[in-house]
């Protein structure tokens, strides 16, 4: 497996907005291997509501702990930046807050409407937490109508438990449910290589067409440091070929699927090409 290291001019430019408008994005702090195409491309996944997780993922690079306090002004760096960055299609995302009444997801509608507002020519794919769940929460963010709402089983079931430190997968399920059930295009994503057989990835792909997503995900798990859970399998290209095969099958509007595929990845396709 290998990457593009970060550089050039495209590159230095979109880490000077991100550090000017004290942002975080998902591509640093996840360590995402990238980094180096996606900035070069002038695209990046914008973290918003801090850089500290209240979740501990066996997964995931994002600092876990006690988050500062939600910074009010934050949309308004965010829109400063997209501007500079001259992008057209923006994707966010968030650390988990339990600590906070509604999970952040009052922040989550309020961010969505002030770029919609701001940057009325701007597309926006948003890539949620769960909320636990709560139909009252989710619809918060379906109502702000980003193109784009997403949310990532990250593994099979049978894995879950051993992998997500608070969400589960039927938690999980139910969010991206009551996102298909919506206008908004719906979307999910999985990891291989963490132990899950043929027959596990098949059945996550049949749970999530049984609900309606239409735009799917499938990416090589790689262990952001030797705390994290450790890879058990690097998985061969042509089996990411035949699984996006499979999930074409099943009727997936969209499917990006190979080793270095993550959230984010051709995220401006999957509002293109939007037919819902």
């Amino acid at each position: 497996m290998r990457m593009r290291m970060p550089g050039g001019e495209k590159y230095m430019q979109v880490k000077a907005q991100v550090d000017l408008h004290e942002l975080h994005t998902i591509c640093t702090s996840g360590n995402c291997p990238n980094i180096g195409e996606c900035w070069a491309a002038g695209t990046a996944t914008f973290m918003i509501l801090g850089e500290i997780c209240t979740r501990s993922c066996k997964f995931c690079a994002v600092k876990t702990g006690r988050p500062l306090p939600v910074d009010e002004d934050e949309p308004y760096r965010l829109v400063e930046s997209i501007r500079a960055m001259g992008i057209r299609h923006a994707v966010i995302t968030s650390v988990d807050r339990d600590d906070l009444p509604d999970k952040g997801a009052g922040f989550w509608a309020r961010t969505i409407r002030v770029l919609k507002e701001e940057l009325p020519h701007l597309t926006l794919e948003t890539l949620i937490p769960d909320f636990d769940a709560v139909p009252e929460l989710v619809e918060m963010v379906i109502e702000a109508a980003p193109e784009v709402v997403s949310h990532n089983l990250e593994t099979v079931e049978r894995l879950t438990p051993s992998i997500r430190s608070r969400a589960k997968y039927r938690t999980s399920l139910k969010v991206v449910d009551q996102v298909a059930a919506s206008p908004l295009t719906s979307k999910s994503g999985i990891m291989l290589g963490l132990g899950e057989g043929e027959d596990d990835v098949l059945q996550t792909m049949d749970d999530l067409r049984g609900i309606g997503c239409e735009v799917l995900t499938i990416g090589q798990y790689l262990q952001p440091s030797m705390a994290h859970m450790p890879v058990v399998e690097y998985v061969h290209p042509d089996r990411f070929e035949h699984l996006r095969e499979q999930a074409i099958h099943r009727g997936f509007r969209e499917v990006e699927s190979s080793p270095l595929v993550r959230s984010s990845y051709h995220a401006e396709k999957h509002v293109r090409n939007h037919s819902k």
